[in-house]
């Protein structure tokens, strides 16, 4: 019994000292902001479903700004955001529709299913026409959203020095492989791509015609964290795991060995990069959006923080806004 103790204790002595962060260097740099949907109307997750109208349980605004619309995305950027998701539909006419709902009876004037209806159709559209904050009462945004559900092509235009997550709302392939021909065209709308998620056979094709690009759907996710958690102790990191996106809830972080310090350095030096979220309960996984949230950020981190508050959490992370106004905050 002695021996198997001693042998038991040598065992976990290993296994500690090849993942301890004490004995680890932080990789350097500071950490990244990635903005989900933009500045946007922020609500609460409480109970909310797959099928759940979001617009009609808003927050008493605090800005003027609308998520996936071109002034959400620059003040964002404005306030030190390095990466901004969004959300894209190929519609008939074969443009992404940059905007989240599968269905645009919610937000929007119209109805029907948004991949299902043509862009010229959906430029007619008020994107703020649902949003109330008061059960219907008020609805503060409507006719103030007329016009402004922009393609991707607009996106890349109108913010050139943006970066972008592309977030596919479908599983059809023929998603992923018209945005790698739209890059093929239009070669320098690449550097905006910072990766690309969401339905398996879109970011998989996206993923097999664009070598070198980054992007990961929820099998790629499971695969690389669970083996990851089965045998990372070894220090042996997943091949599901090189070159890729990592998306970590802060809640289960704590499970990755050798968190954060030790397994921030096996990820960088495997080529992917590391999004650490908030919390993960239910269908949906929030955001790092409070000081409080930012507790959960550790010390020395250098990924990337997915936050719905860019506009909260940029300053506390030491950014600051750019010179320029943006117009929407002053209406």
């Amino acid at each position: 019994m002695k021996k198997v103790a001693a042998v038991a204790l040598v065992v976990i002595a290993l296994v500690w000292l090849l993942n301890t962060s004490l004995l680890a260097t932080p990789p350097a740099g500071a950490p990244k902001i990635l903005a989900h949907r933009g500045i946007h109307q922020v609500f609460d997750l409480d109970d909310v479903g797959n099928d759940t109208c979001t617009a009609e349980r808003i927050e008493p605004p605090r800005h003027g700004y609308l998520e996936n619309t071109i002034a959400s995305m620059r003040a964002a950027l404005d306030r030190g955001a390095d990466v901004v998701e969004l959300d894209v539909h190929l519609t008939p006419d074969r443009q992404f529709a940059v905007f989240h709902d599968w269905t645009l009876d919610c937000r929007t004037n119209g109805t029907g299913v948004t991949e299902e209806t043509p862009m010229s159709k959906l430029k007619t559209l008020d994107i703020g026409y649902g949003y109330t904050a008061d059960g219907g009462k008020t609805y503060p945004f409507r006719g103030r959203g007329t016009g402004q559900m922009p393609t991707l092509t607009e996106v890349f235009t109108a913010l050139p020095n943006g970066r972008f997550l592309i977030n596919f709302k479908s599983e059809r392939r023929e998603e992923g492989a018209t945005l790698a021909v739209l890059l093929r065209f239009h070669p320098e709308w690449r550097k905006q791509v910072f990766g690309v998620y969401g339905g398996s056979a879109p970011t998989q094709e996206t993923l097999r015609l664009i070598p070198g690009l980054k992007g990961y759907d929820r099998q790629s996710t499971l695969a690389c964290l669970g083996r990851y958690v089965a045998y990372g102790w070894t220090g042996i990191v997943p091949e599901a795991c090189h070159d890729t996106l990592i998306i970590v809830p802060s809640n289960y972080a704590p499970l990755l060995w050798g968190w954060p310090n030790r397994f921030a350095a096996r990820m960088q030096a495997a080529g992917s990069e590391i999004i650490l979220l908030g919390p993960h309960g239910g269908d949906f996984t929030s955001g790092i959006d409070s000081a409080a949230d930012l507790s959960r950020v550790p010390d020395h981190f250098a990924g990337y923080v997915w936050t719905n508050r860019a506009e909260t959490i940029a300053p506390l992370l030491g950014r600051h806004p750019a010179a320029s106004t943006d117009q929407a905050n002053r209406q």
